[in-house]
C-alpha cells in the first residue's frame, strides 16, 4: 500500500474534538473512511466502487470536519453530493447529519449527464458506504459474501464448497471480500483482478491466501486444492475478459461463476481487454466515448463466457454489478441468462429483515469489537451460522482503520443488540461509545432492479417509494445521520438507496434512538416485502410485530 500525500485517520481514544459523542461519531467514521488502509485511492477521496468518494473536494472535507466540529446537540448539518451546505437547528433527537448524494431528476439520470455535472464540480458519486460515511472496509460485504455462498452450497452442494472451484474476478474494496467468503465455506477460489495492485492489497490484508505466476499456474495450484478437498483462495494478474473465455477453451472444469469487478462503471470501474491499468487511464481521459465502447464490448465477451459455463453445468449467478446489463449494451443479447445473487439466494433473508448490520469502536480498540462479539453470542445463542461467522471473523478477519464488526440481523433481533451496546458503553465496559450502521444493500433501503429488488413478487422492481420511505422514517426514529444515493452498486439510473446510523453514547437518549431506529429500519424491509407478496415476510410480521395496515394474501 503505497504512502497518502495527505493521510486521514480517525483519531482514537475517548478525547472529544467535537461537542457531543453524536457528531464525534460521524466525524470519525467520515475520517475512517478516508484512511490509506480502509480507502482504495485515499488522494482522490474515493473509498471504494470504482469513484465512489466521501467529499466531493478537499475543500468541502475540511468544510465538513469544521461544521461537525462546531455542531450543537440541537443542530442539523446538511451535506449535497459531498458539500456540505447548511446548519439548521434542529431538536436532540433529530439527525445531527443529513446527506443526499447524486440525486438527478430522472430524465437526467444518466451517466454522460452525471458526469458533466461531476466535471463541472457539481456533484459526486456517492456509492452506498462511501458517501455515507460507514464503510468499514472489505469486511463489510464479507459476511453478506459469507451468506450468499452458504446458501450456494447449501442449494447445490449439500451444504459445503469443499472440493468445488469457484472462479470470480474483482479484488477491489467488494470484490476482495469473496477469497475469504469461499475458503470460509470450505471451498477453492480462483480470483482474478486486472490490477496488480490490488491482488498484492488483498494478499497483504489476509483476504487471499496466494498468488499465482499465470492462469496456468492458477489452474494447478486450484486443482491440487480440490484434490485434497482443501480451502484455498488464489489470486491471479489478468484480465477476466480474456481469462475467463481462455479457461473455458481449455476445458476447465468449474462449479460456480461469479464476478464482482466493477463493471457498474464502463468508465471509471471496468479495465476492456487489450489495456493495463495505466494506459486505461490514459485512454479514459482522451477517448472516454471509445472507451466505454470497448468495455462493454469486453464485458459482453466475459458474460458470455459465463453464460456458456452455466450452459456446461456450472451454478452462474450476477453479484450485483450490472455486468449483466452493461454485457447487453455491449451486444450480447443472452446476458441475464443467469439470475442475481439476491432473487436466487438471498431474498428469503430480505423477508425477515435480516441484512448487514455492523458497528464500529470508536476508541479504536480491538478489545471492545471482542466484548461486543461475546454479547451478540450471547443474545443470540441459537442462531448457528451467527455463531460461526463470530467465530470465524473473530480469528480470520484482519481490521481496517477502526475495528469493527459486521453480522446479518433482521426485524425484531437489531434493537436488541443496539440496546445491549449502549449499556456496555454506560457501564464502562467498552472504552468509548459505538457507531451502529448498516451498508445500504439492505431489505427495505434499496429499489435497484438489477440487484436488491429484481425480480420482485408483485413485479414493483423500480418502484423508489421504498427507500425514501425507509430515510424518511430513520430520521423520525432519531438516527445520527441518514443518507439517500442514487446509483450505488450499479450505476447511475439503476438504484436509489439509504442508510442510516446511530451513536451509541451510554446515555438514555441514545437508548431511545437505538430502540426506535433500529426497531423500525429492518421493520421497513418486512413491510418492504410482506407488501410485494411474499409469505416469508408476512410471516415474520406477524411474529415480530410489524404493523402492515392493508397485509395482503397475494401480490396485485
Amino acid at each position: 500500500m503505497s504512502a497518502s500525500a495527505r493521510p486521514v485517520r480517525a483519531a482514537r481514544g475517548t478525547e472529544l474534538s467535537c461537542r457531543s459523542w453524536q457528531t464525534e461519531g460521524a466525524l470519525r467514521c467520515l475520517m475512517n473512511n478516508l484512511d490509506p488502509e480502509v480507502a482504495e485511492d485515499p488522494d482522490n477521496l474515493v473509498v471504494y466502487g470504482g469513484t465512489g468518494r466521501a467529499a466531493r473536494s478537499w475543500e468541502c472535507f475540511d468544510a465538513i470536519v469544521a461544521a461537525l466540529r462546531e455542531l450543537g446537540d440541537d443542530e442539523t448539518l446538511l451535506v449535497q453530493s459531498g458539500k456540505p451546505v447548511g446548519v439548521t437547528r434542529t431538536h436532540q433527537l433529530a439527525p445531527r447529519v443529513l446527506i443526499a448524494n447524486s440525486l438527478l431528476v430522472p430524465q437526467w439520470a444518466t451517466w454522460e449527464e452525471f458526469r458533466r455535472l461531476e466535471a463541472a464540480g457539481l456533484t459526486m458519486y456517492g456509492q452506498m458506504t462511501a458517501g455515507s460515511w460507514i464503510y468499514i472496509g472489505t469486511q463489510g460485504i464479507l459476511q453478506g459474501t459469507c451468506e450468499t455462498f452458504a446458501a450456494v452450497a447449501e442449494r447445490h452442494f449439500g451444504g459445503s464448497l469443499r472440493g468445488r472451484l469457484v472462479i470470480t474476478a474483482g479484488l477491489g474494496g467488494m470484490g476482495g471480500a469473496q477469497p475469504l467468503a469461499i475458503t470460509m465455506n470450505e471451498g477453492v477460489a480462483l480470483c482474478i483482478e486486472v490490477d496488480a495492485s490490488r491482488l498484492r492489497r488483498r494478499l497483504a490484508g489476509g483476504w487471499l491466501d496466494e498468488v499465482a505466476d499465470d492462469l496456468e499456474d492458477a489452474v494447478r495450484r486450484c486443482d491440487l486444492a480440490r484434490e485434497q478437498g482443501r480451502p484455498v483462495s488464489v489470486g491471479v494478474v489478468d484480465n477476466a475478459a480474456v481469462a475467463l473465455p481462455a479457461l473455458l477453451a481449455a476445458g476447465l472444469a468449474a462449479d460456480v461463476i461469479t464476478d464482482q469487478t466493477s463493471a457498474h462503471d464502463p468508465l471509471g470501474g471496468y479495465i476492456p481487454e487489450g489495456l493495463d491499468p495505466a494506459t486505461a487511464t490514459t485512454l479514459r481521459a482522451r477517448d472516454p466515448e471509445g472507451y466505454v465502447a470497448r468495455a462493454r464490448a469486453s464485458m459482453a465477451g466475459h458474460c458470455a463466457a459465463m453464460v456458456e459455463y452455466q450452459h456446461r453445468g456450472a451454478t452462474v449467478f450476477d453479484y450485483g454489478n450490472s455486468l449483466r446489463e452493461e454485457a447487453r449494451l455491449g451486444g450480447f443479447a443472452d446476458a441475464f441468462a443467469y439470475p442475481g445473487f439476491v432473487p436466487a439466494y438471498i431474498r428469503p433473508l430480505f423477508c425477515e429483515g435480516k441484512g448487514p448490520f455492523r458497528w464500529v469502536a470508536l476508541s479504536g480498540d480491538a478489545g471492545d469489537i471482542a466484548v461486543t462479539d461475546a454479547a451478540i453470542a450471547e443474545l443470540f445463542p441459537g442462531d448457528q451460522r451467527l455463531q460461526r461467522w463470530l467465530r470465524l471473523a473473530g480469528e480470520r478477519v484482519r481490521y481496517q482503520g477502526l475495528p469493527a464488526r459486521i453480522c446479518w440481523l433482521g426485524a425484531g433481533e437489531r434493537h436488541l443488540a443496539g440496546l445491549r451496546f449502549n449499556d456496555l458503553v454506560a457501564r464502562g465496559q467498552v472504552r468509548a461509545p459505538l457507531v451502529i450502521g448498516r451498508d445500504h444493500l439492505d431489505s427495505g433501503s434499496v429499489a435497484s432492479p438489477l440487484r436488491e429488488t429484481e425480480s420482485m413478487r408483485d413485479g414493483s422492481d423500480a418502484i423508489a417509494d421504498w427507500p425514501v420511505l425507509n430515510a424518511l422514517l430513520n430520521c423520525a426514529s432519531g438516527a445520527t445521520w441518514v443518507a439517500v444515493h442514487h446509483g450505488g452498486g450499479v450505476g447511475i439510473g439503476r438504484s436509489i438507496h439509504a442508510g442510516a446510523q446511530v451513536v451509541v453514547d451510554g446515555t438514555a437518549l441514545a437508548a431511545q434512538r437505538a430502540e426506535l431506529v433500529l426497531s423500525n429500519d429492518p421493520a421497513s424491509g418486512v413491510m418492504r416485502h410482506a407488501d410485494a407478496g411474499y409469505d416469508e415476510a408476512r410471516q415474520a410480521a406477524r411474529e415480530r410485530g410489524v404493523r402492515i395496515p392493508m397485509m395482503r394474501d397475494s401480490a396485485g
